[in-house]
């Protein structure tokens, strides 16, 4: 028994050491020629040509080919892992890495259909800023499954010029919006932004409830969001058009910010402001902040599948993806702006100078499409 015992702590032990173990040069080595299919949302010219610029590089220091395959949604590339799996095609995969996050992360995991753990044998992942939740998504463990490519937070933006004291909860957003009418809203779910919004109200007026963290369940559920649906009634009766339309996104916001039609924008992208001041879509003297408890906020992250034909490829990607270069070309104002991963005395440029404010978690992915039902059916028209 005790030699049983043994064995299982040696496997254990030799599984742990995965991360640290791998000849990265032997890595390096086989990515060479390898093409490397990366399924990535495709619908923001800055994020295209940021992964062009990638490509263009990996290409010519690692002899790595990356063909951005553009999705609307990362879910499309699930199906056909599952399909894949289903056949039993456990090797020379269609996709070798995928920019996931929540839901789809679950999702594949559940399945199984997820090379790793590999993060911790990344070179580059000792540049990682360990304080930031990079070890839960959605309030589902990581396990090494994928790594942290970028940081998002849900934060308000508004034009000090017309606005000097904004909102700094939810209680004074619906203050606000009684006392000034038809100048406040948020993006119509489900698109992201909007169901952002309303997780962000969800975990403020239950004061984050434990079951948040779980799987969702009717009981629960009811209990737990009664509060959410009586605030958004008394809300909508006094938002932008009287509730009865929202802004189809965060793009539509910062128009009609800049139109003077709304007070309030809203954007995961605490550099988005400085983008948008930059193309002339919004006016100097507007300004991001998040609400004195805090922002939603959530990593994205870079994932390679069980099956992918380009394995060693992907790593290197990954890895570069990672390094202080390419994270601080990312963070970039004029680049991309996304907030980066890596601790900031790596980072140079503008992207050192991103504000991370205070974390508050997403819920459990199950809290996601509930909600976004829900809503529908109270409120969709």
């Amino acid at each position: 028994m005790n030699r049983i015992l043994t064995l299982f702590a040696s496997l254990s032990l030799s599984w742990s050491a995965f991360a640290t173990d791998i000849d990265w040069r032997h890595v390096e080595d086989k990515a060479q020629g390898q093409t490397v299919y990366f399924h990535a949302w495709g619908g923001s010219q800055e994020i295209n040509r940021y992964i062009q610029w990638a490509g263009n590089e990996l290409k010519s220091r690692y002899g790595v080919n990356l063909h951005h395959v553009k999705v609307t949604d990362i879910a499309e590339t699930t199906p056909r892992l599952i399909a894949e799996k289903a056949v039993g095609k456990n090797s020379d995969g269609s996709v070798d890495l995928v920019w996931i996050n929540g839901e789809n992360f679950k999702s594949m995991k559940d399945n199984e259909l997820l090379y790793g753990p590999f993060t911790e044998s990344l070179p580059n992942w000792q540049y990682v800023d360990k304080t930031l939740p990079i070890d839960v998504d959605f309030s589902e463990p990581t396990e090494g499954l994928e790594a942290p490519w970028g940081v998002g937070q849900l934060v308000f933006i508004y034009d000090q010029y017309e606005l000097n004291n904004p909102p700094k909860s939810f209680a004074e957003l619906l203050n606000y919006a009684k006392a000034f009418p038809n100048r406040l809203s948020y993006p119509k779910p489900p698109e992201f932004h909007g169901t952002s919004f309303l997780k962000a109200l969800l975990i403020d007026l239950s004061n984050n409830h434990p079951a948040l963290e779980h799987e969702v369940n009717a009981e629960v559920f009811e209990q737990v969001t009664r509060p959410m649906w009586q605030y958004l009634d008394e809300f909508h009766s006094v938002a932008w058009r009287s509730g009865r339309q929202f802004p189809a996104g965060t793009s539509e916001t910062i128009r009609l910010l800049d139109d003077g039609q709304l007070d309030l924008a809203i954007t995961f992208n605490p550099n988005a402001v400085y983008s948008a001041q930059s193309s002339g879509q919004l006016s100097e003297t507007t300004q991001a902040y998040a609400f004195e408890a805090g922002a939603l906020s959530n990593i994205h992250f870079l994932a390679i599948p069980w099956n992918a034909k380009a394995t060693e490829g992907a790593l290197v990607t990954i890895n570069f993806l990672l390094s202080p270069e390419a994270q601080s070309r990312k963070g970039d104002l004029n680049i991309w702006g996304d907030p980066s991963v890596l601790n900031v005395k790596y980072l140079t440029g503008s992207a050192a100078n991103t504000k991370h404010y205070q974390s508050i978690a997403e819920p459990h992915p199950s809290w996601q499409s509930a909600i976004e039902q829900e809503w529908f059916k109270r409120y969709g028209r």
